[in-house]
């Protein structure tokens, strides 16, 4: 009898964990997934479209305790999808501790990394286990680094990149790749960075290099953004023995796309949070920006063309190997393919999935872990390749 509880699972990356739940790929028996949400709407269509009886639906204000306790209780799991920049990561994590139920979430930019790690031994003391940013950028790409890592006897460095590429007539709509407040804090926030040794704050949009990839990425510009890998990865156990001295996460999205997020930027969407008054009521920038870009995408959709979306997730760790410089690489590419056509952000979602399933089929390990603490490269990589998401490893002498 497994239980598995989805906070948020009515939106886009919740819709996709079920998804990916419900398919041949699952590698456990699933007896019950509660789908919790604040939108019965959202929650009746997918049911509907699933057409899975192990689907229950549970109406979820996040913010009633009394609601949000009953919804995790007696899970096996609870799978945090509600958005981490509306504030309650905190409060789902201090739930699922109270009802001893094993926790995990998508990340969220590492807005509050720092803090659930810190609580490592009060989960394990009180035998709960907690996994954090367990779905593609976060999640896959810290276990991509755990793969390079292990292939290093010392480590000077890892770099880790992600690049998308759009293929197909231009997009005269904007259409968001994730969550609209995750884009703009990529774009406006601060990044900590690993370097020199040490965990240091980078402006917004900068750390700018170029990267020369096969099509249909070819010449990329990335930049460092705010997320939670270079918070864990250079700490981790197995890892920082090492000697590591750099870890840093860079990203690249398509030309086109990333010069509408700067601009954005430029006209003051990235201080998201903070209100604005019009015609005497205070609104949020991001409030606004999301209604529109949604009314847009609906009034609109017809003049979406077809798009094909190409991923790559890429690190790069310099060290030594048996007395040896050399240059160790894992690549994640995803392209297209007929499996992704219900997701939003299939990588995103099937990874999620792939975590918590491998969490429940495994003995558990007590206190709060990021992946590449949690996780071997040895067990998750066939799981990816279930998803036709292709993984290479090299090693070469530098």
């Amino acid at each position: 009898m497994t239980t598995i509880t989805l906070l948020g699972g009515a939106g886009f990356m919740g819709a996709g964990i079920v998804r990916d739940l419900v398919s041949d790929r699952a590698i456990i028996d699933i007896t019950t997934i509660r789908l919790c949400d604040a939108s019965r709407p959202r929650m009746e269509s997918l049911a509907a479209e699933l057409a899975d009886p192990r689907i229950v639906l549970v109406d979820l204000d996040v913010t009633d305790p009394a609601q949000l306790n009953a919804a995790i209780a007696d899970a096996d799991i609870c799978i945090n999808c509600v958005p981490t920049l509306l504030g309650f990561q905190m409060a789902i994590f201090e739930a699922a501790f109270a009802a001893k139920v094993p926790y995990m979430d998508l990340g969220g930019l590492g807005t509050f990394t720092v803090k659930q790690i810190a609580e490592h031994e009060r989960f394990k003391a009180a035998g709960v286990t907690a996994v954090l940013g367990a779905g593609s950028d976060p999640g896959m790409s810290n276990v991509i680094c755990r793969a390079v890592a292990d292939e290093l006897d010392e480590i000077d460095r890892i770099n880790l990149y992600w690049a998308a590429e759009l293929i197909g007539d231009e997009n005269p709509i904007l259409v968001p790749p994730y969550s609209v407040s995750t884009v703009l804090a990529e774009y406006a926030h601060p990044s900590t960075q690993f370097l020199d040794g040490a965990h240091v704050t980078c402006a917004p949009m900068t750390g700018v290099e170029i990267v020369d990839l096969p099509e249909p990425w070819g010449r990329c510009e990335f930049m460092y953004s705010p997320h939670s890998e270079q918070l864990t990865v250079p700490l981790a156990e197995g890892i920082s023995e090492k000697g590591i001295k750099e870890f840093t996460w860079k990203l690249h999205l398509p030309h086109r796309e990333h010069e509408a997020w700067v601009g954005l930027v430029k006209a003051g969407f990235g201080e998201f949070d903070d209100p604005v008054e019009v015609n005497g009521v205070k609104v949020k920038p991001l409030d606004v920006l999301s209604k529109v870009i949604q009314r847009n995408i609906e009034r609109h959709g017809d003049r979406i063309p077809e798009q094909q979306s190409h991923e790559i997730h890429f690190a790069i760790g310099h060290g030594r190997k048996n007395g040896k410089q050399v240059i160790a690489r894992c690549d994640v590419v995803v392209t297209p393919d007929a499996m992704y056509a219900p997701y939003v952000d299939a990588c995103t979602s099937m990874n999620a999935s792939i975590a918590a399933q491998l969490i429940l089929k495994y003995p558990k390990k007590p206190g709060v872990y990021a992946p590449e603490s949690y996780f071997d490269a040895e067990t998750y990589f066939p799981e990816l390749d279930k998803r036709k998401f292709k993984v290479t490893k090299t090693v070469v002498e530098a």
